[in-house]
């Protein structure tokens, strides 16, 4: 097997483990928060990340990847960026309605792309922002409801898109300035996330609910689903770094709306949730964007190293990692994925 059908079989796997492990998750949450009611999602979220660092650390034990030490103090800042940023989500439902909320998450792309062109020089072409377009439109129709504005809620809104996309930019930046791998760097940094959030989240949940995570009662059935909803996260958190590593923030996040479509149909399918035709057009329209993006991208992948063969140093990075990459192995390293805000009715795959 060549290089290159190893990198997209490895890529195809992320991306198969990412959709199956957020799936599954956001199905158990729902039935945690939903029906149990322990709504305490951001102190969920915390100890997601502990589990996460607990089995990453018995990996580390039995030898399954090398521990890469790097700057401390970057991988702090990353660490506490992103536990800031699933907080601000978090606070961002909380203010505002979910029509609103789902917008939010919405400008997530364009503003990656914004602050990529900016800062990093890379560069998306105009079929690639027009299949972003009709992706974001999609998920529009079939996501996003009343929009119901406030300041409190829009400011918390802002910052909450500013800091996940400059969490995930930092990811790849981090991965490829250390060259270290996405285990690597979701090992080193989940202990500050965890710390951040387990600080924080019995406050944030307070405020959001006016319940006490420590005064919950916790019955058997609670306990089982809080400890099957930690185990998926590691699934789901291990998949987000992987993915971003293996494609590109921007990927990523359409990757995220293609969850955000199937946890809409198996919320139909599955638990009976009002379903309109409305949201069918949505996510028919989002399935065609995703899939004329994963296209373009394809196809400049290809058409660049027909007419490059040979990779300059100055050559600007471009947009051409497709959901499912078709290029020889030289897919640019990116970076780890914010966790995703845990909207459970909606497309929440618990970014643990």
């Amino acid at each position: 097997m060549s290089e290159g059908q190893k990198f997209q079989l490895g890529t195809v796997g992320a991306l198969s483990l990412s959709v199956v492990s957020s799936v599954s998750i956001v199905i158990c949450n729902k039935a945690l928060i939903s029906t149990l009611g322990f709504t305490f999602a951001t102190t969920l979220t915390s100890w997601h990340l502990l589990v996460t660092f607990c089995s990453l650390h018995v990996a580390l034990c039995l030898k399954l990847f090398e521990h890469k030490p790097f700057d401390a103090r970057a991988v702090m800042g990353f660490g506490i960026l992103n536990g800031i940023s699933i907080g601000l989500l978090n606070l961002s439902l909380g203010f505002n309605s979910v029509g609103f909320y789902q917008m939010t998450k919405l400008a997530i792309i364009p503003c990656t792309v914004l602050l990529e062109t900016l800062f990093f020089r890379k560069q998306f072409s105009r079929n690639i922002q027009l299949t972003l377009t009709i992706l974001l439109m999609g998920v529009g129709i079939a996501t996003v409801t009343d929009l119901q504005l406030n300041v409190m809620g829009s400011v918390l809104s802002l910052l909450a898109v500013l800091t996940t996309c400059v969490a995930q930019i930092m990811t790849n930046t981090i991965q490829k300035k250390f060259k270290v791998s996405s285990t690597q760097l979701l090992y080193q940094s989940c202990p500050y996330q965890a710390l951040t959030l387990f600080i924080v989240g019995p406050f944030l949940d307070g405020l959001l609910t006016n319940k006490n995570v420590f005064a919950f009662k916790y019955t058997p059935q609670v306990l089982f689903f809080i400890v099957l909803s930690c185990l998926i996260s590691v699934s789901v958190n291990f998949s987000t770094f992987l993915v971003i590593g293996k494609t590109s923030p921007v990927t990523y996040q359409v990757l995220g709306h293609l969850k955000t479509c199937l946890v809409l149909a198996f919320g139909y399918v599955l638990l009976r949730d009002p379903f309109s035709w409305r949201n069918i057009l949505g996510i028919l329209v989002a399935v065609v964007g995703m899939v004329l993006y994963s296209y373009c991208c394809t196809l400049e992948s290809q058409q660049k190293q027909i007419e490059v063969p040979v990779k300059l140093p100055e050559v600007k990075e471009s947009e051409t990692d497709p959901l499912i990459s078709a290029e020889n192995g030289t897919g640019i390293l990116a970076d780890v994925a914010v966790p995703k805000v845990p909207v459970w009715n909606s497309n929440k795959d618990l970014d643990a």
